[in-house]
């Protein structure tokens, strides 16, 4: 792209213009070397616009109804004049790497919205249900004028702490009845999480999902200790009734508050953008030693060996880094 297409494009983004936005983050996306300049130029024109936002990431259980849970956030939020991007995080088809859900069908009334974008990204095998270029997309969306960003991820995983490593928030939607409920959720989980929503408390489950949410209050409790800065809130909600979503919202906001008025939301925002440079340099060195002629010639034979046990993984990686260094 030439500067003067990347100034037009810049503009269009502060412009909140859609088509303008969806281009951008498609640009921020791509994996060809001259796209990903020009993003980097995109992304620092539009910088000073950006940082806004309420950043909410959702996470939660396959079947715990994150979609439907954040339509009925979206529209409660457009109701009282908010503008929400989502970023939803689809699984990626193991046939041609794209997503596979379409979020956009799942949330219909929401993506109708003219103050609504949602843009689904499939996670492409990422750490974490988070695509590569979430956080791209995230600064895209507050430079366009988005006050709500929510990333949704595929589910809960392993590395569930790249969801709250770009977001004020961390949301998780569980649900009640599901078995051993907090058996079944990671201790990391709750370590990480600032909101709580028990969803599907309605009809002759919500007795089940209010004693569900006292059970948690207590397990956080007794994990975060009652003198911690901010034990995380716990509140039931039905998504599909829209029922609770305010409560859900009101904790979420409280959340937020008690970040800005300790100074850990700046303070929060500046250690992410230090683990995003950390990231980035790793993913950059790791891309380059792959690449280069001799671990490709030497590759295939030390990784045979660590398959049969002949030498160990850190004897392999020492030799491939080895090989590396006398490029």
């Amino acid at each position: 792209m030439t500067a003067d297409e990347i100034e037009r494009l810049a503009r269009g983004v502060l412009a909140s213009d859609r088509r303008a936005l969806g281009k951008a983050i498609t640009l921020v996306e791509s994996s060809r070397a001259d796209h990903q300049a020009a993003a980097q130029r995109l992304l620092e024109s539009v910088l000073p616009s950006t940082g806004g936002a309420a950043r909410l990431g959702v996470s939660g259980v396959p079947g715990a109804g994150k979609s439907t849970f954040i339509e009925a956030l979206g529209l409660y939020l457009i109701g009282a004049g908010r503008r929400v991007a989502v970023l939803a995080v689809d699984p990626s088809s193991a046939v041609t790497g794209g997503s596979i859900l379409g979020d956009k069908t799942r949330m219909p009334r929401l993506a109708a919205a003219d103050a609504a974008f949602i843009r689904p990204s499939p996670a492409g095998g990422a750490l974490g249900g988070v695509a590569r270029h979430t956080r791209e997309a995230l600064l895209l969306c507050e430079a366009a004028g988005f006050d709500v960003v929510l990333v949704e991820t595929v589910g809960v995983g392993q590395s569930e702490h790249i969801v709250s490593s770009m977001v004020d928030t961390f949301l998780l939607l569980a649900l009640a009845g599901a078995g051993d409920e907090l058996q079944g959720i990671k201790r990391g989980i709750l370590e990480l999480v600032d909101v709580i929503a028990i969803n599907k408390a309605d009809g002759a489950e919500r007795e089940r999902a209010e004693r569900t949410a006292v059970e948690y209050k207590s397990a956080l409790r007794l994990l975060r200790g009652d003198d911690a800065p901010w034990v995380p809130r716990v509140t039931t909600v039905s998504a599909l009734e829209a029922r609770g979503i305010d409560r859900v919202w009101a904790l979420v906001e409280e959340h937020r508050s008690f970040l800005a008025a300790s100074g850990q939301l700046t303070e929060r925002r500046s250690a992410q953008r230090k683990r995003w440079l950390s990231s980035l340099v790793r993913e950059a060195l790791e891309a380059e030693l792959w690449s280069t002629p001799g671990v490709q010639r030497e590759a295939p034979g030390i990784e045979a060996l660590v398959q049969s046990g002949a030498i160990t993984p850190t004897e392999g990686a020492r030799r491939l880094l080895a090989t590396f260094r006398q490029r």
